[in-house]
């Protein structure tokens, strides 16, 4: 599996073509061209072309190239992988499949795309991101995320999650009444936990209030604290948010190298624990540090 960076992954709609030169310079790790919610259904096949285009066309630097298809049981799905894929050949990266229910779900995309790759002689693999937005896929988050060797990433789609769950929400997802905590918090656990079990990323859902920047930083630093790896931008106002809340900073990873420093010199001489800046540290230290090393080498940091 490729090991990509996902701090801010920016959602702009694939049939409005004026702004994916704006998205294309964004900053973000990765922008998908949205063939779904974004679009209406009457524009849904056009966009297709432009999607492909553009991901053929532009200039993306590093940005990692995406597009979100309808889900598999819509009537559009499998033309959105043909037309897309086939238009596009390697310069799509990652396919995102919404409102995943089931491991069958992702099956399904995953045999079409080796079918497509094999037929077009690809010289590189498609990877896929799945979004959990039914109650449905949430019950079967842990087996959704071992369903596919092309599965990198899974995505908290809280609006429709909302919808499936019944809850009584406001237009950005929060709830209507004073709850204690993070009305989510059950949603966003089972889906990092599964997603680290796995050996993949969490992504954080996306915060429909692009004018409060403070408010999406608050959330974006909550969804880090719980081991999310990024978050979703609506707005390109949001990336540059997202990239540096998602980003180990200086401080930290100097302690976490000097962390890893001492604990391998008391390891040297004998010893299973250690002390640092008067706490000690010991083997669960270890690895968080090494998480936070190896992100920032991730980052080139």
């Amino acid at each position: 599996m490729t090991r990509r960076v996902r701090r801010s992954e920016l959602a702009t709609p694939a049939s409005n073509d004026r702004m994916f030169a704006k998205a294309a310079g964004s900053g973000a790790d990765l922008v998908f061209l949205d063939l779904e919610d974004a679009c209406a259904p009457a524009e849904r096949e056009a966009a297709r072309g432009k999607a492909a285009r553009a991901l053929r066309d532009l200039d993306w630097g590093r940005t990692t190239r995406a597009i979100r298809m309808n889900g598999v049981d819509t009537r559009w799905a499998h033309g959105d992988v043909i037309e897309v894929v086939t238009g596009a050949r390697e310069a799509l990266d990652v396919i995102i499949v919404p409102k995943v229910r089931t491991a069958r779900d992702v099956w399904w995309v995953d045999v079409l795309l080796t079918q497509l790759e094999e037929t077009l002689n690809l010289r590189k693999r498609i990877a896929l991101e799945v979004l959990i937005e039914e109650t449905e896929g949430l019950q079967n988050v842990a087996e959704i995320a071992r369903s596919s060797d092309r599965l990198e990433a899974i995505i908290f789609g809280a609006g429709d999650f909302s919808a499936a769950q019944g809850a009584q929400v406001d237009t950005n997802f929060d709830p209507i009444v004073d709850y204690p905590g993070d009305i989510w918090h059950y949603a966003r656990s089972r889906i990092v936990v599964a997603a680290r079990a796995a050996g993949i990323d969490a992504i954080d859902a996306p915060f429909p209030n692009y004018r409060d920047p403070a408010a999406y930083r608050a959330a974006a630093r909550q969804a880090a604290a719980m081991g999310y790896a990024g978050k979703w931008a609506i707005h390109p106002g949001q990336v540059g948010v997202a990239n540096e809340v998602f980003a180990p900073t200086p401080e930290e990873i100097a302690h976490a190298r000097r962390l890893v420093a001492t604990y391998r010199e008391a390891e040297a001489g004998g010893l299973g624990a250690t002390g640092l800046d008067g706490i000690l540290v010991d083997a669960a230290h270890l690895r968080l540090a090494e998480n936070v090393t190896s992100r920032a080498e991730l980052l080139g940091l």
